[in-house]
């Protein structure tokens, strides 16, 4: 914990800052993250994403912690898994939980009827997420799976998602150690921007042509480009460094 913090703050005081997004924590370890937090006394409330690993039950509890530490933690978001079954009146207990001005992100497990279930977090106001990797070659989604949630989620005006788990790198690339293909950024990108203007999203998720890709997000118009980043909102990363060198590799920053 106390290395996560401190690169983090390193990160938020460094040239990229604007790059970087909230701190994410799991409920589990918020006693450890207020503890360090105590030792650094940051200038400012740290922007916290709160992992819910302890339950649904265990959300109250946890913003309880977190509002009652106002002058160290400020919380922006409420990441949690869905159960199998995206049922109404678990999302609706999801609502009542999160506060209003709290981003409420779910993840609906893929598999059978799951872009059912993302359509149901769209309509209680929460942004799905996306998982793009992970520890074994189930965790990546194929390219159709992928193209079939973006046409889900821009379906309905206005809605946000995030994507997260292996998305360290710019461009799509097969990991030399795993063999695992993964999922790009970039290409997460112009495919929200190719979805949004009805082009061709499955040829930019499974492009590996980064100068392509960047040519191509450089070119947007600022209205574009807004709406792009409204509809892919966010996306976690392990690393700061990795997608900070590909951006600047591709003259994106």
């Amino acid at each position: 914990m106390s290395d996560a913090l401190r690169n983090y703050l390193e990160s938020r005081a460094g040239e990229h800052a604007g790059v970087l997004g909230v701190f994410l924590c799991q409920a589990s370890r918020l006693p450890e993250l207020i503890t360090e937090l105590i030792k650094v006394r940051p200038k400012e409330p740290l922007p916290l994403s709160l992992i819910i690993d302890t339950g649904l039950g265990g959300v109250p509890k946890a913003i309880s912690i977190v509002e009652s530490r106002s002058e160290l933690l400020a919380l922006r978001m409420v990441e949690m898994p869905a159960p199998s079954d995206v049922d109404e009146v678990w999302l609706e207990r999801v609502s009542e939980f999160v506060p209003e001005d709290v981003v409420r992100v779910v993840e609906p497990r893929r598999g059978v009827g799951w872009l059912d279930g993302v359509r149901k977090v769209i309509e209680h106001g929460s942004w799905p997420k996306i998982r793009c990797g992970g520890l074994s070659s189930e965790n990546f989604p194929s390219v159709d799976e992928v193209a079939d949630f973006y046409a889900v989620v821009s379906n309905f005006p206005g809605a946000s998602f995030k994507a997260t788990n292996s998305l360290h790198r710019a461009v799509r690339h097969t990991d030399t150690e795993t063999g695992f293909t993964h999922h790009g950024f970039l290409n997460l990108l112009v495919a929200a921007a190719r979805c949004l203007s009805g082009k061709d999203v499955r040829e930019a998720l499974a492009s590996t042509d980064g100068e392509a890709l960047a040519v191509e997000a450089k070119a947007l118009s600022e209205p574009a480009a807004k709406a792009v980043r409204a509809l892919f909102a966010s996306y976690a990363s392990a690393s700061f460094a990795e997608p900070i060198a590909d951006l600047e590799g591709l003259g994106l920053l």
